[in-house]
């Protein structure tokens, strides 16, 4: 087939855009003490501004709960209605933080103070940012690009196509948020199926590497800091290898959002015209630098607008039912059999503990490390709250956001499926290495 001619003007705007989005999400940045990405000092650069987190929070939530109204996302299926009604209880903790009345222990730094600027304001003011630069990666071709070398790797292992690398790279280098925003978009172009769509945003979308070092930190296992990262890399995505093969995600149709049934590329020798030819030909059809930004930004605008006040009262009622209800450790029984073949140390307590990451990811290292258990155990749960993906105060109502076909039932028996797994999966290579 003869390949396609484009001129240099185009190829060389071709890289500068690529090579600009590639360092906005993925070269980290030293600035003061902080050595992150570029995307993440922006954000924090802005959530400087005086009252920042106050009136932002309380704009967007309201803002949020509004559009929701608009839109009306109650219409669409009964878990939009729940989300809606959740929604609305958000309004109680927009109060409660207003007026600062409330029960004492709603103020602490683990409860609403942590939903509200470390999660709910973070999320939403990183998505509109990031939409902005997002536009840079996906929008002129560089997805195309790397989609050709990645093909033959992630269409037999994970059954995506190659360009679905870019959102497990954006998950673990930049936020789950972005990589969602990421595959939402790609989805909506009828560029990922339905089932990769689900797929990627289950598999891939984990928390950042901050989040880890967090966890991390929490768990004082710093000292072993590359070999958790790597060891949880490789974890997270055996485990999204498996789940992509099993009940529920096996199940979803292999059609686009428009409907469009999936055809099969025939496969054929991968060479490095190949991937240019597709990237440069994405970038010739697409549209102005400033109409690309304007899209992605609206799209990102609107999927804060979705997420904010979700992220406040499911997080939140999270939070309290773990706190005053046993209903997260009769989960960890779920759990039991497995931490307790493996053996784990105190294989109750950290089954309870596992189970409590379906409410906040960062929830069970704080009990475990409280307990006092030893190196296998502080890594184990470190690995597998990272692994297990999907949790209710951030990552769930992110993906509720989303256009990308879950239902409610999915996110329960996936984050079971993953919880386990990581558990089997985990527990030999950390009696190999410690």
């Amino acid at each position: 087939m003869e390949k396609k001619k484009f001129n240099s003007m185009d190829i060389i705007l071709f890289i500068i855009y690529a090579l600009f989005g590639i360092f906005m999400f993925f070269v980290p940045v030293k600035i003061g003490d902080a050595n992150t990405i570029p995307i993440d000092h922006i954000t924090n650069l802005v959530k400087k501004i005086p009252n920042y987190n106050f009136v932002f929070g309380i704009f967007m939530v309201l803002a949020g709960i509004a559009y929701a109204i608009k839109t009306k996302s109650w219409q669409k299926s009964k878990l939009h209605s729940v989300f809606f009604v959740l929604k609305l209880v958000s309004l109680i903790f927009v109060f409660m933080y207003v007026t600062n009345k409330g029960p004492a222990r709603i103020f602490d730094g683990d409860m609403l103070p942590l939903i509200w600027n470390g999660i709910m304001v973070s999320v939403t003011t990183i998505v509109p940012i990031g939409s902005v630069f997002l536009a840079f990666l996906t929008g002129f071709g560089l997805m195309e690009f790397i989609g050709v070398f990645m093909e033959p790797v992630m269409r037999p292992v994970f059954k995506t196509p190659g360009r679905s690398a870019v959102d497990a790279v954006a998950s673990f280098v930049g936020s789950y948020s972005l990589a969602l925003l990421i595959t939402n978009r790609v989805y909506l172009e009828d560029t990922y199926t339905k089932k990769e769509a689900a797929i990627i945003a289950t598999g891939f979308s984990t928390v950042s590497a901050t989040f880890m070092i967090i966890v991390a930190k929490t768990l004082d296992i710093m000292d072993y800091w590359l070999a958790y990262f790597w060891i949880t890399l490789f974890v997270t995505f055996l485990v999204t290898a498996i789940t992509a093969r099993i009940f529920p995600l096996n199940k979803k149709p292999q059609e686009y959002y428009s409907g469009k049934k999936y055809v099969p590329e025939e496969k054929k020798k991968i060479t490095f015209s190949d991937a240019v030819d597709a990237g440069m030909t994405a970038f010739k059809n697409s549209g102005s630098l400033l109409s690309v930004i304007k899209e992605n930004f609206i799209d990102g605008f609107k999927m804060a607008l979705n997420i904010a006040p979700s992220l406040l009262g499911v997080g939140m009622i999270g939070l309290l039912l773990a706190e005053y209800t046993p209903i997260f450790h009769i989960i960890g029984y779920i759990f039991y059999p497995f931490t307790l073949i493996t053996k784990v140390e105190e294989p109750l307590m950290v089954a309870q503990a596992l189970g409590m990451s379906i409410a906040e990811m960062l929830l069970p290292a704080p009990i475990v490390a409280n307990a006092g258990l030893g190196l296998i155990a502080k890594m184990l749960v470190a690995i597998v709250s990272v692994s297990e993906i999907l949790f209710f105060s951030a990552s769930i109502p992110v993906m509720m956001g989303t256009e990308i076909p879950l239902k409610f039932s999915d996110y329960i028996i996936i984050w079971v499926e993953r919880i386990i797994l990581s558990i089997v999966i985990s527990m030999p290579i950390l009696y190999l290495f410690f």
